[in-house]
Parts: C-alpha cells; structure tokens; sequence
C-alpha cells in the first residue's frame, strides 16, 4: 500500500486529492489536501469540464451508456469532488435545477429513434436510466437537503417495485421501453438508483434502499441464467472505468 500511495500522490491534483481524502483517511483541512484541491480546480482539464457543463444540457441523449455526454462528465466532475460554491459550478447547477418535471425528476433533453418507440425529436423528458444520475451528482456536490432535490428523492424511491427499480420513463417519452418483461426490474436503472439514494444519509439505509439491494444481489447470484433488459454481468461489467458507466 505504501508504495501503491506513493505513485498515486505522484499523479494528477485529482488523483492527489482523492487518494488522501478516501485511501489515505486524510481531513479536508489538512494543508496537503487543501493544496491538491486547489491545483485540481485550477487545472485546465478541470476547467475543460466545466466550460462544456455551462452548455447543460447540451447535446441530446441518444444512447445512455455514451461516456462524452454532459450527463456523465456532470456525475463525473462530482465525483472528483468539485462542490457547489466552487468557481463555475454554481451556474452550472442552477442550469440543472430549472430542467426539472412536474413529478419531481430531473430532465435531460432525450432522442428517441420511433423505431424505439419515441418521437425522434429532441425532447425534454427523464427516464429511470438517467435521472438518478443527476440526482447523484447533485446530492454528491451539496444540494443533498434542497427541497427540489428531496422531492426527487422521494419520487425516485416511490417508483420501486418489490423485484427493484422498473424501464420507466416521463410521459413526454411516450411508449419508449427497453428490450425486456415489464415485470422484469431493469438492472442499470436499479444501479444508479441504489448510487443517489445512498447519498442521503435520511434513504441510505430505507427500506426501498434495502429492497434495490437485495434485488441486485439476486441479479448478481443468478447472473449466469438471467439478463433483464440485456443487461449482463460479465468482464466489462466487472472493468473498473471512468466514468463509471
């Protein structure tokens, strides 16, 4: 471990940042730690993100496991660390807190092919393969007690079924589905939805948190017979990437 640390700290300000804070147990008021934060937000890759964040929310969404889409790169700039207040972020968020629907969720702009049952028009819309991720990154960055953000929360965990988190999407989005049973839970959106709920300490450990859980747990044990909306559990599945998709 020593040594694997070593090479880390030896790395990019991110990698730094992040190597002290979550393997190394260092405090965020620790001098060196402070430092790696500060040549992270001032790193030109970092301001590469955010620049292209302020366009949220930019290109529409044609396929969900693209890891260029600002949907991703928002999780992913989250999960470096970048918190609200911090430069640049704040216009950011506030972009992502306007585009939110009647019932809660935050949206993105979607295009569906008709072949796919959608418009094939750019629309506004969420489904259970995005949203959560957007209430991830805003949880992630601060926003874990905003009311809009604990509306969505509380709409996200309404949707659970008793096998896990369903295909489902906004009415904008029409008869779109994934390749699957309607009674089979969709593994990715179960996934994520699993990912935002455990940033809020009042859902971490709720009863629709343990229900995704075990519903994961029995994907995961019969992963050899059983692909619910082709989602399969092999190498790649197991590939540690970033982002994380």
């Amino acid at each position: 471990m020593p040594e694997t640390a070593d090479w880390l700290l030896q790395g990019p300000p991110w990698v730094q940042y992040r190597t002290r804070v979550d393997l190394l147990g260092e405090a965020e008021s620790a001098p060196a730690v402070q430092a790696a934060r500060a040549g992270m937000l001032a790193h030109p890759q970092v301001h590469g993100l955010l620049t292209e964040l302020s366009d949220w929310p930019g290109q529409p969404l044609k396929r969900h496991n693209d890891a260029s889409h600002a949907l991703h790169k928002l999780t992913f700039v989250a999960d470096l660390g970048l918190r609200a207040g911090d430069a640049g972020v704040d216009a950011i968020l506030a972009r992502v807190l306007e585009r939110r629907a009647p019932d809660g969720p935050f949206q993105v702009v979607v295009n569906i092919d008709p072949r796919y049952g959608g418009a094939g028009v750019d629309q506004a819309g969420w489904s259970l393969c995005d949203a959560p991720s957007v209430l991830y990154a805003l949880a992630r960055v601060g926003l874990g007690q905003d009311a809009r953000v604990q509306a969505a929360a509380a709409h996200l965990a309404g949707m659970l079924r008793e096998n896990g988190w369903p295909c489902a999407v906004s009415p904008e989005l029409g008869k779109f589905r994934g390749p699957g049973r309607k009674s089979d839970p969709c593994p990715y959106a179960t996934l994520i939805a699993l990912k935002a709920l455990a940033q809020m300490p009042e859902w971490r450990d709720s009863a629709a948190c343990r229900t995704g859980a075990e519903a994961l747990l029995a994907l995961w044990q019969q992963r050899k017979e059983r692909k619910p909306y082709l989602f399969g559990m092999g190498t790649d599945f197991s590939k540690l990437k970033a982002p994380l998709i």
